[in-house]
């Protein structure tokens, strides 16, 4: 029996060709897009564009907070030396618990002078040296006395050094006493020592050591008003203790 002629394929034009591979990729990046929940990612792109451009009430607002917030730091810093409390010990630890959403210019820069240049950042002070300032700033920020096994946890926690304009961790007595030696501070324990008993060198041990980065509190600390009243900034004594160990 003769075998049967193969039948010739049918022809179908190039461009048909070419609109059917288009039309299958869009099909299959429009399932995908689909899938991933992407359908109108395009559209809320936009709108976020939107949303990110502030009105002119919002630059209004902004700087009516601003200049009121530059009225109250110029009336805290006029406050009498009788209605400041004197400190019970001259070791103080700083806590920022404010952002810069109302925040002058001014009151920003007195934060950065105490270092405290992100929320929940804290830092070692002297207090006889730092009154005036922090009595400026004391609706963002936070502050106490704390006791020796706090300082020490949060040396060797949280703990780094500025040596040679570079930041290195606390791993080695050898960092430290690179640093400070010629003080007579050669160790990580010289070091707590000297800052909890606020000895002759603190200024240069604590110029070394860097703001501590500490973790968030479960609850925010969001209120400006005294500590005393009920609210979060200011000065909490002996109770900054346990906000170090919430955070620590």
């Amino acid at each position: 029996m003769a075998e049967e002629e193969a039948k010739p394929l049918a022809y179908i034009a190039e461009t048909v060709l070419k609109k059917r591979k288009s039309t299958e990729a869009f099909a299959l990046a429009r399932k995908a897009q689909l899938e991933s929940g992407g359908k109108y990612e395009h559209n809320k792109k936009k709108k976020k564009e939107v949303h990110d451009i502030k009105r002119p009430e919002q630059f209004v607002k902004e700087f009516r907070d601003q200049e009121l917030d530059l009225i109250r730091m110029k009336q805290r810093g006029k406050r009498s030396k009788s209605v400041t409390v004197k400190p019970k010990s001259e070791l103080l630890f700083i806590v920022r618990i404010q952002g810069k959403n109302d925040m002058h210019p001014k009151t920003r820069k007195i934060l950065y002078n105490l270092r405290l240049r992100r929320m929940f950042c804290g830092v070692f002070v002297k207090a006889s040296d730092i009154l005036q300032m922090l009595q400026k700033v004391e609706p963002y920020v936070t502050y106490g006395y704390p006791n020796l096994k706090n300082v020490k946890e949060l040396i060797y926690k949280k703990g780094y050094g500025n040596l040679e304009n570079q930041i290195v961790p606390l791993t080695d007595n050898n960092i430290v006493e690179q640093a400070l030696g010629k003080y007579g501070i050669i160790c990580i324990e010289d070091m707590v020592h000297e800052i909890a008993k606020v000895g002759p060198h603190f200024k240069e041990v604590i110029t070394f050591l860097g703001p501590l980065f500490l973790n968030k509190p479960e609850g925010l600390l969001g209120k400006k008003q005294p500590y005393k009243d009920g609210g979060e900034a200011g000065n909490r004594e002996d109770h900054i203790n346990e906000l170090i160990e919430k955070m620590n």
